[in-house]
């Protein structure tokens, strides 16, 4: 994997675990994986039918190609022709183009003599036409390559037009885990945020118009073939989608350490993340153009991105997805809410997964505590770091209403993220949680 060059200061390059609370990480599988370190593994075994195979301890690690740096983006052009374009199909936003990233894209392109269809007419939290508008123009194009250049909505974007090419039908029949059949064109994706992490991930949301809800779509094949990731991309963020992207982050990254789907693998990228997120994010509000903190909110988001694609998620997307379909409303800010909430509710079950969350957080000693404090303590540090960027103290604040409570779990409960939440959670605790929320 790419990573910040190591003479960028304040970027660490891997996580540093003190106490106890290390071992469980560094040492051992989880779960899935081999529970007792000490078992001794057995040489080759005879082969059986599929139907009789006992479940594997094993953990599948799904990641694109990655190329990261100030500067990648020149690699753009040479990417696409690596990937087999001909004739790329690009997929960006009026902001990307007002920012000057799109010319620039097309510059690259261009150098190695390709001549991309462009198509920008795409808005915050895709739609199911603007995807189908999109797929329409691609397939009447001949386009071949799919690049996404922007933010998580151009790039789920651009992935629901490759299902579409290589699947047909209503981009919202994908809805769920593996819907998605069969193959898809190679994309190349590269982000001007730092948090969604969809130009790494197995994931595409998509706006239901007529339901007012987001649907969450999960296949493999999503996984882009090449990330190519820029900083400098960053600093013409808003102030606004810079906290809010960074809370997606942070969320990716706790929500898939906490996951019932962790692993070795995703725990180590995930605690990183946290450590990452919580030094640079409130230094990019602060000072966007500064190299350290975009280099460390890039790092960050990529490390979260690659975490929460392989352990996937749990409450606080699923609700938040419910709220963002709802309202329109950006999804990190959203996250920046209900996180604390369904860290406390987790923790009240078992809190000793958030014990080294809490360490890469930067909460001294914490494995010193009692875990259900040391929880609270995280709770609280991530309200204070969404209080320091901007984020309001409830989700009355973003348009939600009592009326809305009721709405809301019922579709939180259809959410394929609900599944892996280390607590099970009823109907009952969902409205609790919206309800603590606003």
């Amino acid at each position: 994997m790419g990573t910040a060059p190591s003479q960028h200061r304040g970027v660490p390059l891997r996580p540093v675990l003190d106490g106890p609370a290390a071992a469980e990480v560094d040492h051992g599988w989880a779960s899935p994986g081999i529970r007792d370190a000490s078992l001794e593994l057995t040489g080759p075994q005879r082969v059986v039918p599929v139907g009789a195979r006992e479940p594997a301890n094993l953990a599948k690690f799904h990641a694109p190609e990655i190329v990261f740096g100030p500067g990648s983006l020149a690699e753009l052009g040479h990417c696409a022709l690596r990937v087999g374009a001909r004739r790329p199909f690009l997929v960006t936003d009026p902001g990307l183009i007002e920012a000057g990233w799109l010319d620039e894209a097309l510059g690259h392109l261009s150098a190695v003599g390709l001549r991309p269809v462009v198509w920008h007419e795409i808005t915050p939290n895709p739609k199911d036409h603007e995807i189908e508008a999109a797929y329409g123009e691609y397939a009447d194009s001949g386009a071949d390559v799919i690049i996404g250049l922007g933010g998580g909505s151009c790039i789920d974007a651009a992935k629901g037009v490759a299902i579409l090419s290589g699947n047909g039908g209503c981009i919202l029949g994908y809805e769920g885990v593996d819907k998605v059949v069969n193959p898809i064109p190679p994309t190349v994706m590269v982000p001007s945020t730092s948090g969604t992490g969809a130009d790494v991930s197995q994931f595409a949301v998509v706006t239901d118009t007529a339901k007012h809800i987001k649907i969450t779509i999960i296949s493999r094949t999503l996984v882009p073939e090449i990330s190519i990731i820029d900083p400098r991309l960053l600093i013409t963020m808003p102030d606004w989608l810079t906290a809010s992207t960074g809370l997606d982050a942070l969320t990716h990254a706790i929500e898939s350490f906490v996951s019932r789907a962790h692993n070795p693998l995703t725990d180590n990228h995930a605690l990183h993340a946290v450590r990452l997120i919580t030094e640079h994010l409130r230094h990019s509000v602060e000072r966007p153009r500064l190299a350290g903190p975009r280099l460390g909110m890039a790092q960050g988001a990529l490390e979260a991105g690659v975490a929460f694609t392989n352990a996937i998620l749990g409450a606080t997307h699923a609700m938040s997805h419910q709220v963002g379909g709802l309202l329109d409303a950006p999804h990190g800010l959203i996250n920046g809410v209900l996180l604390p909430h369904v860290i406390r509710f987790n923790a009240a079950a078992d809190p000793t997964r958030f014990v080294p969350l809490a360490e890469a957080a930067g909460i001294r000693d914490a494995w010193r505590m009692p875990p259900a404090e040391v929880a609270d303590m995280l709770a609280d540090r991530v309200r204070a770091l969404a209080d320091a960027v901007g984020v309001p103290r409830g989700l009355s604040a973003l348009g939600v209403t009592e009326q809305d409570v009721s709405r809301l779990a019922d579709t939180t409960m259809r959410d394929a993220c609900l599944t892996t939440n280390p607590r099970d959670a009823t109907r009952d605790d969902i409205e609790a949680l919206f309800r603590a929320a606003l």
